[in-house]
């Protein structure tokens, strides 16, 4: 779908003069109860003649408003910017959280923002949806302002999958545990990480087995570590892979690094960004005797990769 991301009312320009439907939400991780909201946007647009728009906040709220507790991030900026476009169309407007905007009542975002600038005439939201200065916006007064200003709100209800809420708290919770497949079936896609190619200590080259080593979002929430089957993306080229995450044991600098060894690739891609999505948990990370040892385990992983890439159709995003 075609999406105009515009970060900032600045960029954003002069009052919409056309009516829209708007959704307004942190949208961490685009997961399937996102997916449902922004489908049913568009099912708005359609049916009233309104253009859509999607408005975001960059960073995460709670950066700002609980800067000693901020949650690990399932999508950063840029990955939105990957993932929304699958499930959206229209204008996806990033506004930046900043105290300014934390301490803006729901009511003066609404009458300022979102009818003043966006010209909005329905809003569409999650159940559980509250925005403005101590998420006053919540579903209630949400709909006495639109009674009072002329605007529409309708109410998405919760995704469900296998009897259980979709929601980013729980995502992160299934991340962290390693249930890596449940978190993928909740997100309804693969999960993303982007970044800058950087150089690495070369041990992957130097065994066979050369990797591009991502410069991740320090934020970023990164799956348990260990080793998966991934695709990757650089530029407009796809290309499958195995990726490590975790701590290298051969590493002097024992950081987590994220790196992917692409089959049929070894171009010289450092300072290029790349996604790279995990897509199914392999093993564990261990410590191996010898760099022997790594290697004949690095083969056997490429193998069992070998045998996904066979039977499934990966995509990245």
């Amino acid at each position: 779908m075609n999406v105009a991301f515009v970060h900032g009312l600045e960029d954003y320009g002069s009052p919409n003069d056309r009516p829209s439907v708007v959704t307004v939400g942190t949208f961490d991780g685009i997961h399937q109860g996102h997916q449902e909201i922004l489908r049913r946007v568009l099912v708005a647009a359609d049916e009233l003649d309104l253009e859509p728009i999607l408005t975001t906040f960059h960073p995460h709220p709670r950066v700002v408003v609980t800067p000693d507790s901020p949650p690990s991030l399932l999508t950063t900026i840029e990955e939105k910017e990957q993932f929304i476009p699958t499930y959206f169309r229209g204008t996806a407007l990033v506004l930046e959280f900043n105290a300014a905007l934390m301490n803006m009542s729901a009511r003066s975002f609404v009458e300022e923002v979102l009818i003043g600038r966006l010209g909005m005439r329905k809003l569409v939201v999650g159940y559980d949806h509250a925005f403005g200065k101590d998420r006053g916006g919540s579903i209630v007064e949400l709909r006495r302002l639109g009674k009072e200003l002329d605007f529409e709100v309708e109410v998405v209800g919760p995704v469900l999958v296998d009897g259980e809420r979709v929601s980013s708290s729980t995502i992160r919770r299934m991340m962290q545990a390693g249930e890596f497949a449940d978190a993928l079936k909740f997100l309804g896609h693969p999960y993303g990480i982007f970044g800058t190619v950087e150089r690495g200590i070369g041990l992957g080259r130097k065994l066979g087995f050369p990797t591009a080593n991502v410069k991740y979002n320090p934020r970023k929430l990164l799956p348990v570590e260990g080793v998966y089957a991934c695709r990757a993306q650089v530029g407009q080229e796809r290309h499958d892979g195995m990726m490590f995450i975790g701590r290298n044991h051969f590493n002097p600098e024992a950081r987590i690094t994220v790196e992917a060894n692409l089959f049929g690739f070894d171009e010289d891609i450092y300072g290029r960004e790349m996604l790279v999505c995990p897509l199914r948990f392999l093993r564990p990370n261990r410590r191996f005797d010898s760099t022997d040892l790594l290697v004949e385990q690095i083969e056997l992983d490429k193998k069992h990769v070998m045998r996904i890439f066979q039977q499934e159709k990966p995509q990245c995003p």
